[in-house]
Formats: C-alpha cells, structure tokens, sequence
C-alpha cells in the first residue's frame, strides 16, 4: 500500500512536470510566433529615399497601405547643356500630396572654380530650403564624375565647399551622401549573381573597373571619412549603407566612429541579403537608432504617357516589391533579392519601429 502511494505520488509529480513545461513550451511557441507575425500596417513608416517624379492615382492608397510616408530626393546630373535636377517635378507633387511626400535638395560640384561658387548655392538652397526642403544629397559626382579646371576629380572633403557645410550645419540641415559606389563597380563583372550586375552592365559609365582614371574604393571613401570627421555638428545620411553595403562590420566601424553618421539600406538589400543573417541581425541591433529605411524606387514618365494596364502593373510590382523588403526584415521566411538568396532577419517590433520610422522623424525633425 505504502508502495502504492509512492507511485501514485510520484506520477502525479511528473505529469505536474511535464504539463508544466509543455505549458512553457507552447508559451514560448506562441511568443516566437506573435514576434515573426507583425502586421505590416501597424509599423508607421518612412521612406527616406524615393524618387517619385510624378503622381499616380494610386500611390496615395498604396501608401496607406503601407502607412508609409516618403522623401523625394533630387539628383544634379550634369551633361553637355548644363545641371539636370528633378526638383520642379518634385516640389509639384509634394504640394499635391503633402501628406505623403517631403522634400531633399541637391548639390553638385559644377563651376567650384568659381570665386562665387559657394555664395551660389548658398543663395539657391536658401530658397529651397523654404520650398520644403529637409535634407540635401550629395551623390557620386563628388569623386567619380565631376572636375575642376585642373582636371582634378572633385572629392566630397573639398575645402572649397565649407562654406556650404557651415550653412547647412546652422539651419540645422542634415547632407544624404551617396559618396563612392558598391565595392564591385571596381571589380569585373563576371558573375550575374552579383547584387549589383544588372545596374553596371546597364550603366557602364558608373562601372570604375572599365574607368581607371576613376579614383580607387579606397581614395573616395578615405575623403568621405575625412569629410564627416572634419564637420562633427553636420548630421551626415550614409545612402545605400554609405557605399560598404557588401560587409556590414565596416558600417560598423564607421558608425562606431563617426557620431553624427547615420544610413539608410536603399538599393542594397541584396547584399545584406548576401551576408550571414545573424550577423546582419546583429548589426541591426547593435545600431538600431542608427539604420533607417529606404528603397531607391520612383518613376520617370507621366501618368498620361503609359497606359492603364501598365500603370496596374505599376502599381502591383510596387507593392510585391514593398512586402519583399518587409520579408526580410520582419520574418524568418525565405528570401530572394537581387539573385542572393537567405532567411529573413526576423527584427522585433521595437527594432522595426526604429528602422521603418523613428530613426527617420528623430533625423529630419518631423512633426509626429
């Protein structure tokens, strides 16, 4: 009998046992579960790269989709005739929909030979400024492209441009910098898996490996570094993960370094994608309050000049593109982005929060 008892006892000990920890088990399931199934639409968002030239019935309802707002960035390209800039087109539909958009000027190092170059575009960006600009960018003209009379390639850590980076620090306007490109512009070509074949094989003027005149990686990225430690209260957006998209640890090293740099992942989930995911997760974490959202994507024709199937079509590979990019970040799916292929980040909502929003309204100072 007292045998009995014991037994008794100690099977109704075990199943308490294993009642218990199937309980935490499931807990945790559920908890996993609830942490990889965030809704996409309670994420606030901002895109702080676009380049939507021209309205679109849909990009409103679209954008409420994705409870998203967006920063249209101007880009200077100078050819033969002059400097061309998409600002005019923006301005427009910003005050369309100025509940979607928000504004980013531009600056090119065109005619800085000129005694009154910087008073220029001082003078310019001051009027732009009260247009609504937010943020202006500089791009890859600065070490690629443009010269000076001399011949010289001009770096973005010119002296002759302080004056400007003293203006923009006082009216308290941060520089989007899209110094420099992917490491592979300086490498061959010889891989279609590469994130960044598509754009080089499309673009070869951008790919330096054919261009040995082109300053070296190195050289470009050297004078960027140079420029965001010799203007410390200058808020500086490292576009497209500040051209070291193919190896985080050395965003890393200059987030670490560098307090008023930030970025952004426009245009190079693919080669976070082609990294270790945890490695990548990691990053995120690590600098949370550091990484912002963005995606490079826009239009380039009127509404009037395509037809209704292909403003559908549009509108359809926007949105796959959107939820592809959501994929990555807030899931653990599977993904494929530009041919690299991995698992998603699986990001808790506290880091999504941050990336997709904060970090972007905290940047630009917007109302919230």
């Amino acid at each position: 009998m007292i045998y009995f008892k014991r037994n008794l006892l100690f099977l109704l000990f075990l199943s308490f046992i294993i009642i218990s920890c199937k309980s935490k088990t499931e807990k945790k399931s559920s908890t996993e579960t609830e942490e990889f199934s965030v809704d996409q639409q309670s994420v606030k968002k901002i895109d702080i790269h676009a380049h939507y030239n021209y309205e679109r019935d849909y990009l409103p309802a679209l954008f409420n989709k994705w409870n998203m707002q967006g920063i249209l960035v101007d880009v200077s390209i100078a050819d033969s005739v002059g400097v061309n800039r998409n600002w005019n087109e923006y301005v427009v539909h910003a005050k369309a929909q100025p509940d979607l958009f928000f504004l980013c000027s531009s600056l090119i190092g065109n005619g800085i030979d000129e005694l009154d170059f910087a008073e220029k575009q001082i003078e310019r960006l001051k009027v732009e400024i009260k247009e609504g600009a937010r943020m202006v960018k500089v791009w890859k003209n600065f070490g690629m492209v443009t010269k000076d009379t001399s011949g010289k390639f001009i770096q973005i850590d010119d002296e002759r441009l302080k004056p400007i980076w003293n203006f923009l620090k006082e009216r308290n306007i941060p520089v989007m910098s899209h110094i420099g490109e992917p490491i592979q512009a300086w490498r061959p070509l010889d891989d279609p898996n590469n994130p960044h074949y598509p754009y080089y094989n499309d673009a070869p003027e951008y790919h330096a490996y054919k261009h040995p005149e082109i300053p070296t990686y190195e050289t470009i990225i050297t004078a960027r570094d140079n420029w965001i430690a010799n203007n410390p209260e200058l808020k500086i957006l490292g576009a497209h993960l500040g051209s070291m998209s193919h190896d985080v640890s050395m965003v890393a090293e200059r987030l670490d370094k560098f307090p008023n740099f930030y970025v952004e992942a426009a245009a190079r989930f693919g080669d976070l994608v082609g990294q270790d995911s945890e490695k990548v997760k990691a990053f995120f974490e690590k600098y949370q309050d550091r990484i912002m959202f963005g995606t490079d994507y826009g239009n380039y024709t009127s509404q009037q000049s395509i037809s209704s199937e292909e403003l559908k079509l549009e509108e359809q590979n926007l949105d796959a593109d959107f939820l592809r990019l959501w994929g990555y970040v807030a899931t653990k799916d599977s993904i494929v982005e530009r041919g690299q292929k991995n698992i998603g980040l699986g990001l808790p909502v506290k880091i999504l929060n941050k990336f997709y929003y904060q970090n972007a309204a905290d940047f630009l100072k917007l109302e919230q």
